[in-house]
C-alpha cells in the first residue's frame, strides 16, 4: 500500500487524466466544459479526503496516509466510513498514479454543470456538508433551499427518507421529472 504523506491531488489529477484521454476518449457523456481537478484534499483521520471533478464525475475520495485506520478494499469492493451526515459507501480502487484510494461518487454525468467554477462549488458544499451533525432529512431542506451555511440547519422540508446524493445536492425523488 502506498501512503501520501502529502496531499495526492496532484496524483489524483495526473491519473484521472490520463483515463480521459486512454479509457473516456469519445465517450459522449463528457461535458467539455469541465476538466479533471482535485478539490480540498485534508488530512481526516490520518487520510486524505477530498473532492474529484472530472468531465464526467463527481466523486468523494479518500486516500491513505497511514497504514493505522486505514480499511483496504479491493477494487470495487465496498467500505463504509462514518462522518457527521452518517454512513457513506466507497469503493476500492487502485490506479498507477497514485495506489489504492477509495471514491464515493456523488454525480455523474455532469451534464448539468454549466463550467467548472459551478462543478468546484458543488464538490466544496459535498464536503462541507459531509461533517454537518444533522440528520438527512434536515440537510435535506437546508440544501434544497440553500440556506445552510454549515454553522445552523433550518428544519426539516420533507419525512421522506432521502438517498445520500439527495441529502447532499438538495435532489429529492421525482424533482427531476417534475422540472
Amino acid at each position: 500500500m502506498r501512503l501520501h504523506r502529502s496531499d495526492p491531488g496532484s496524483a489524483l489529477e495526473a491519473s484521472f487524466r490520463r483515463i480521459e484521454s486512454e479509457r473516456m476518449a469519445g465517450v459522449p457523456l463528457l461535458n467539455p466544459a469541465l476538466r479533471v481537478q482535485a478539490v480540498d484534499f485534508t488530512r481526516w483521520q490520518q487520510h486524505w479526503l477530498g473532492a474529484l471533478v472530472t468531465p464526467w464525475f463527481l466523486n468523494l475520495v479518500l486516500v491513505p496516509g497511514a497504514a493505522e485506520g486505514w480499511r483496504c478494499a479491493g477494487n470495487g469492493e465496498r467500505v463504509f466510513h462514518r462522518f457527521g451526515a452518517g454512513d457513506f459507501a466507497f469503493l476500492g480502487s487502485e490506479e498507477p498514479e497514485i495506489g489504492e484510494f477509495q471514491s464515493c461518487s456523488l454525480i455523474s454525468p455532469m451534464a448539468d454543470f454549466a463550467d467548472q467554477a459551478s462543478a468546484v462549488a458543488t464538490a466544496r458544499a459535498a464536503l462541507r456538508m459531509l461533517h454537518v451533525e444533522k440528520p438527512a432529512a434536515e440537510l435535506i431542506g437546508a440544501v434544497g433551499t440553500g440556506r445552510c451555511t454549515g454553522d445552523s440547519v433550518p428544519a426539516p422540508a420533507a419525512a421522506a427518507q432521502p438517498s445520500r446524493r439527495a441529502m447532499l445536492f438538495g435532489r429529492v425523488a421525482g424533482a427531476r421529472e417534475q422540472a
